[in-house]
Parts: C-alpha cells; sequence; structure tokens
C-alpha cells in the first residue's frame, strides 16, 4: 500500500512525459505549458488509490489516471477563460497568457487526447471504463452551465447548488475512485460505495473551496481571493447569507451584486463574518466529511487498506490550498 505522497511521486513518473507533438508549437506550446503549473494531482492518484484499495496497482490504473489528469486540466483551461480568471495555481492562465482562442483549441486537444490513453485498456474493463469516464464528462460540463446558469438568478437554493456541484466537482472525484476500483476487480456493491465516498468528499471539498476563495491566504491559494465574489457565483457562502443576513445586509448583498466596485470583495466578506457565514461553512462541510467516511466504512475490504484514503480525505478538507 503507497501513501498519497507516494503515489505522487510515482504518478509522475508515468505522467511526466511528452503527451502532445511539437507542432504546431502555437497548438502544443500553451498545453505544455499548462501542465507545468503542476497541482495536486488528487484526481488520478485518487484513481491509483481506488484501485489499490482492492488489488495491486495495475497498469491499466496509470492509463486510466493519466486520461483523468488531462481531463481535469481540460476542464480548468475552459473553466478559465468561462471565468475571466488571471491566475491558476500562482501563474497566468492560458487565455491570458496567449488568447482566448488558443486556450480553446488547446483545451480541446487535451480532451481528445485523453482517449488515446483510455483506449490502452484491456478490452475486459474498456466499455465500463469509458461508459463512466464519457458519463463523467458529460455531468461536468452540466454542472458548469448550471454554475453559469445560477449567476443569472436572483435566488437559488441550496439543493439546486449542491446539485450543480456534485455535477460540477465531485463527480469527476467519485469516477476516478470508481474507476481505480473496477480496474481492481471491486463488485458492483463496492464500486457504489466508493462512488458515494467520491460525492460526498467532493461536496466537502467543494465548500472548502468557495470557503478558501472568500478568506483563504492568495499567497497559499494561489488564485485571487474573491474570486467568486467579483463573478457573482451563487457559493454555499452567499447562499447562506442571504438566507440569514437581516434587512440592511441582504440590500446591501443584493446590490453590491449588482456593482462591480472596487472594494465589493471587502464588503462582502465584511457582511459574510457578520453573519457567521464562515463558521456555518465549516459545519455543513464537517456533515459532508462524515458521510463520507460512512460511505468508506461500508466497503468491504479491511480496514488497514482504507488508511491512506481516509488521510488523504482529512487532509483535502483541511487545506489551506
Amino acid at each position: 500500500m503507497h501513501s498519497f505522497k507516494e503515489l505522487v511521486n510515482i504518478f509522475a513518473t508515468h505522467f511526466n512525459q511528452a503527451h502532445f507533438p511539437d507542432n504546431p508549437n502555437s497548438l502544443y506550446e500553451p498545453c505544455n505549458y499548462f501542465l507545468t503549473l503542476g497541482g495536486k494531482r488528487i484526481r488520478p492518484i485518487m484513481c491509483l488509490m481506488g484501485n489499490e484499495l482492492f488489488d495491486e496497482i495495475k497498469p491499466d490504473a496509470f492509463y486510466a489516471a493519466t486520461a483523468i489528469e488531462l481531463f481535469h486540466n481540460f476542464s480548468l483551461i475552459h473553466d478559465d477563460i468561462m471565468d475571466a480568471a488571471s491566475l491558476r495555481r500562482g501563474m497566468q492562465t492560458i487565455h491570458t497568457k496567449y488568447n482566448p482562442n488558443t486556450a480553446i483549441l488547446s483545451g480541446d486537444v487535451m480532451l481528445i487526447r485523453c482517449y488515446d490513453y483510455i483506449n490502452k485498456i484491456q478490452p475486459i474493463y474498456l466499455p465500463k471504463v469509458l461508459h463512466l469516464f464519457n458519463k463523467t464528462a458529460r455531468e461536468v460540463c452540466e454542472g458548469q452551465q448550471l454554475d453559469m446558469d445560477f449567476e443569472k438568478l436572483s435566488a437559488v437554493s441550496l439543493e439546486d447548488y449542491i446539485k450543480m456541484i456534485s455535477l460540477k466537482t465531485s463527480v469527476l472525484i467519485a469516477s476516478s475512485l470508481e474507476i481505480g476500483a473496477v480496474l481492481g476487480g471491486a463488485g458492483e456493491g463496492n464500486c457504489k460505495k466508493i462512488y458515494d465516498f467520491g460525492i460526498n468528499l467532493g461536496i466537502a471539498f467543494q465548500i472548502q473551496d468557495d470557503y478558501l476563495d472568500a478568506f483563504g491566504d492568495p499567497e497559499k491559494f494561489g488564485k485571487q481571493v474573491g474570486g467568486d465574489i467579483k463573478q457573482n457565483k451563487k457559493t454555499f457562502l452567499l447562499l447562506h447569507a442571504l438566507e440569514v443576513a437581516n434587512q440592511n445586509q441582504r440590500e446591501e448583498l443584493i446590490n453590491l451584486l449588482q456593482t462591480d466596485s472596487s472594494d465589493k470583495v471587502e464588503r462582502v466578506t465584511t457582511i459574510f463574518k457578520a453573519c457567521n457565514v464562515d463558521a456555518w461553512a465549516n459545519e455543513l462541510k464537517e456533515k459532508y466529511v462524515q458521510t463520507a467516511f460512512k460511505n468508506l466504512e461500508e466497503i468491504a475490504v479491511t480496514s488497514v487498506r482504507k488508511k491512506y484514503l481516509q488521510e488523504l480525505a482529512s487532509f483535502l478538507i483541511k487545506r489551506d490550498i
């Protein structure tokens, strides 16, 4: 069994290679640039951990993990364009460093490259893995569209927001784990439980992400703090603030959503703190964390094999980056 840190190093030896040809350089150099920005490699490592939960890590798991990491980076390239984000992992986003059209094409070709790796998986597993990968890719797009739709709505329920987060964020975490489990020979029951573990962990992860976007240290977070506020995103924090705020606070929040003032982020976060949104977010996060750990506990393998997944889950929901 391997820890997350050990698997990061093992995966790096497989992933840190040329994924794209040299020409046209104007298309592929941005792809290579974006991949050099690094990241935590959480999703591909979860694929490997899902595999190792049931068996020794198979070569197929590295092909799947590589496809998952390329897909995740593709989605980030396009998300940055849609969010008008200038920084990713503390560095320039592709559309900022190059131009939006190049960023769109670089993202597209990164997605296409995923299927070259999936196609290397043994035929016995390929139909199930391909179905799960395609289902997840479609759901991530659905979640992103809902996220953009919510920006235009005056009110969004917490239930609808959690559904959007499940699609946009959780399903990729969950399917990474399940794809690994499938390749490790897990049965249907265990596959469902590890998927549910990923869904609930993903929701907790997003609550933490929303929290860090508003209250994180930009030097550690690697992104502009307050980006969600500037984009008027209906995050967990904003939805709860609108629900519990007094009349004056609610009116100010609504007015701020309709402006682009230079002190918008500061004023919104001040209201968040006055409404104890930060404490509430941590309580909600803990609720989903406990559900995720219950899902993990129910997976029919020995407890010692679950040790590193438990450690990773704890790290993800307590991180400050």
